[in-house]
């Protein structure tokens, strides 16, 4: 089974979603929906999930996996498939806040992921993010659609465990340009603070091809940690992470990113695949708290963390903007 046909196969069982377009791209996105969604794991936020964007021939994200397994943590290979779990089984830009509560929780309590809701815990296990947890509460999801946006809202009001907050996600296309934006705001109306943090995953897959030697990223800033540990893949080159060879098989890049400063001016991430043409930027408002690289075969995923902290009746925003843009032909 390939990646493009399996994203039909999901695609014909419509879990409920919307697009969006410009004179330029056109965006497909999964809408939060606890009984049909496209996502109902306990990892990601449920909010804005991009199924699929396409400009100028190309096709930016998709699935990354190729089958799906209730009985699967993380994600495994079974021959030529790439199995995901439940709480990994996602695509595009999405972003995972870190959990609150859960060291202080008793087995039976309560703690919470913000996107997803109040959770329970269920046992002394230390805690993992591809594990499914029972929902207590996922509050009240609203969605806003318009021919270019759709505005996310999710409402929470969890009195016994004190937390509570009104999260809201806009994603947009800036008018007549290969642009999309997803606006944040967090207001913690609970009586707990909500000192976290939050990432974007990034899970780009390419006109549905394999991470291979084309792909180069590039920082505004030099890198100063170690070459990648899979060093046979990827090296680091002042400023830039370069793929080598194609991955295949259970092939894998993970290696941390270091040397950004603490302004958000290295919030500046570019990608581009020179024998795709074509490439993209992500850019964000705040600092970066903490930056990984993951790739295998089938995906590439640029992880930029920044840092939350709301106390009681505080709010705050954040923004990422993604630039989508193609190579001449006779690119190198």
């Amino acid at each position: 089974m390939t990646l493009l046909t399996s994203f039909s196969a999901l695609a014909a069982s419509a879990p409920p979603q919307a697009e969006i377009a410009n004179s330029v791209l056109k965006v497909k996105l999964y809408l939060p929906d606890a009984a049909d969604g496209f996502y109902r794991g306990t990892r990601f936020d449920w909010s804005g999930v991009v199924g699929e964007l396409a400009y100028a021939g190309h096709h930016y994200y998709g699935d990354w996996f190729t089958q799906t397994d209730p009985t699967v943590s993380d994600f495994v290979y079974r021959d030529a498939e790439i199995v995901a779990g439940p709480c990994s089984a996602i695509t595009g830009p999405v972003e995972e806040f870190g959990v609150l509560g859960y060291e202080e929780a008793k087995p039976g309590g309560t703690f919470l992921k913000i996107g997803v809701g109040v959770l329970r815990k269920p046992d002394e296990k230390p805690y993992t993010a591809y594990r499914l947890y029972e929902i207590v509460d996922g509050g009240k999801w609203s969605v806003k659609k318009s021919k270019d946006a759709v505005e996310f809202t999710q409402e929470l009001h969890h009195a016994p465990s004190g937390y509570g907050y009104i999260y809201h996600k806009k994603i947009s296309l800036v008018a007549g340009k290969p642009e999309m934006v997803i606006e944040h705001s967090l207001r913690n109306t609970g009586t707990n603070a909500l000192h976290t943090n939050v990432y974007d995953h990034n899970f780009l897959v390419l006109d549905n091809k394999a991470t291979d030697a084309g792909y180069t990223i590039t920082f505004p800033f030099t890198i100063t940690n170690g070459q990648p540990a899979d060093k046979e893949f990827a090296e680091f080159r002042k400023n830039q992470v370069v793929f080598l060879k194609t991955l295949a098989g259970q092939d894998r890049v993970y290696t941390p990113i270091e040397g950004f400063n603490n302004g958000p001016e290295d919030y500046r991430i570019q990608i581009e695949n020179t024998h795709i043409k074509a490439g993209m930027k992500i850019t964000g408002d705040r600092p970066l708290a903490k930056v990984s690289l993951w790739s295998i075969r089938s995906v590439m995923a640029v992880e930029p963390f920044i840092d939350i902290s709301l106390e009681p009746g505080s709010q705050t925003t954040w923004k990422y903007s993604y630039e989508y843009y193609t190579l001449p032909p006779d690119s190198q």
